[in-house]
């Protein structure tokens, strides 16, 4: 679905417009594309703690070009600071030194990283207070640095400093266009060991993935990107959509299961059929999803039930069927679809609401528990172009496009592009997360 509201702001008249009357102005984002590298440009590192040493040597590892000498007059493409020695208040002011004088030497779609160390693992007081606000500062800064760039905050653990190259390569890139003022936990929970990557290009080669939902929008595309890095996807979708499953499944060379996953056999299934096909599966993707809408003074038992029933009590029962039989391989990954109104709830999405905050209480619950490398995350999508919104009201559709700081509405590929970096095998110590991918919505944390 395009964007008229944005087309209208690159031409001559609307430039004009969004400048003199203050207009939302959405540029176009980069997005990555196969052949690309990583980080077309250079990096700038900044900042001096226990991540020093280690992360130069990643970026070398990634082919990311970076330096820690900033030229007047250059532009950059991304900045990465280590906050991990921050461990007062008062060395707070090491932010406003290092990203001040390079704020206006930034190119359009910029990448902007900060390090830390989760507070809770901190080893003072005065650490505790001083990682903490690193929050404060990576929102704020993600909602007033424009033109389509981001700025993420990542906490490492003592102890996963060799996990990081995965997330790095992951927000440092176009992959992470619609994603902008989250923060993510590496080490925190679960395994600590470092898994490398392999092939930067296709690092799921030999992994088998399920996608369920997986015929048709974000979960077609969710197929697609994690069949590009080399993953053989299992599709599943209810019978009704066979037709468009197989289609989508034979243009990536998967394999597909037709069937509703709220049937009682359903888990038993599919179990079934990952094991006499694949022998195991490394990546489970809980995608497929409803809505039921009414506001609950207007809601009928069937809206209620069959929402919870499709988007949470449906992935839970998978989950545990796969993790009972051992059909989830070592270092595997089970990601969970949830939503901004999980987070913030909407109005007349009571029962909507409830199953997206129900996946992110799965992932909280399954996160301590799993073992053998295994993670559980969950990302949370907030305005996404697909048929579903097409049918909004305009002015509500409006609204959920400009509503956030890239002044538009991502698109299916942002949400698969945030999942591959779940599915990757270097991400073991991303464990726990939920990740929006909403441009950063003014609502919500």
């Amino acid at each position: 679905m395009s964007d008229r509201y944005q087309f209208f702001t690159q031409t001559p008249v609307g430039r004009l417009l969004v400048k003199n009357l203050g207009l939302p102005d959405p540029v176009v984002l980069d997005r990555w594309k196969p052949g690309s590298p990583l980080v077309d440009g250079t990096v700038v590192v900044g900042g001096q703690g226990r991540l020093d040493q280690t992360l130069t040597a990643q970026l070398d590892d990634l082919g990311i070009a970076h330096t820690d000498t900033p030229t007047e007059g250059e532009k950059y493409k991304a900045l990465i600071f280590d906050a991990t020695g921050l461990t007062t208040p008062e060395a707070l002011v090491e932010l406003q030194q290092f990203f001040t004088p390079l704020m206006r030497s930034l190119q359009s779609s910029a990448r902007v990283l900060v390090l830390g160390t989760p507070p809770e693992l901190a080893e003072s007081d005065d650490e505790r207070i001083a990682q903490r606000a690193l929050e404060g500062f990576t929102r704020s800064l993600g909602k007033e640095i424009g033109r389509g760039s981001t700025v993420q905050l990542v906490y490492v653990a003592p102890g996963a400093e060799a996990s990081l190259p995965s997330t790095l390569a992951f927000f440092c890139s176009p992959k992470s266009a619609y994603v902008s003022g989250q923060v993510v936990r590496l080490g925190v929970t679960g395994s600590l060991e470092a898994h490398p990557i392999q092939d930067i290009d296709k690092p799921l080669t030999g992994r088998v993935a399920i996608v369920t939902g997986a015929s048709r929008g974000i979960g077609e595309q969710i197929a697609r990107v994690l069949h590009r890095d080399g993953a053989t996807v299992l599709g599943i979708d209810v019978p009704q959509a066979a037709s468009d499953l197989q289609t989508v499944m034979g243009e990536i060379d998967g394999d597909h299961l037709a069937l509703d996953i709220t049937a009682k056999d359903a888990p038993q299934r599919i179990a079934r059929h990952v094991k006499e096909k694949h022998g195991g599966v490394d990546i489970v993707v809980h995608n497929a999803g409803i809505t039921r809408d009414k506001k609950l003074a207007n809601m009928g038992e069937d809206r209620w039930t069959s929402t919870i029933a499709v988007n949470l009590v449906a992935p839970q029962r998978i989950t545990e069927e796969l993790l009972q039989q051992k059909l989830i391989n070592a270092n595997g990954r089970i990601i969970g679809v949830s939503s901004i109104a999980g987070i913030a709830g909407n109005l007349g999405q009571t029962n909507y609401a409830a199953s997206k905050a129900g996946v992110i209480g799965l992932v909280q619950a399954l996160a301590p528990q799993l073992t053998d490398g295994i993670t559980v995350n969950a990302v949370a999508p907030g305005f996404i172009e697909t048929k579903m919104t097409a049918a909004v009201p305009l002015m509500t559709r409006e609204v959920g496009r400009r509503l956030n700081a890239m002044s538009q509405g991502g698109l299916p590929v942002d949400v698969a592009e945030a999942i591959a970096w779940y599915a990757n095998p270097g991400s073991t110590a991303v464990n726990g997360n939920v990740v929006r991918v909403c441009g950063q919505m003014m609502l919500g944390a």
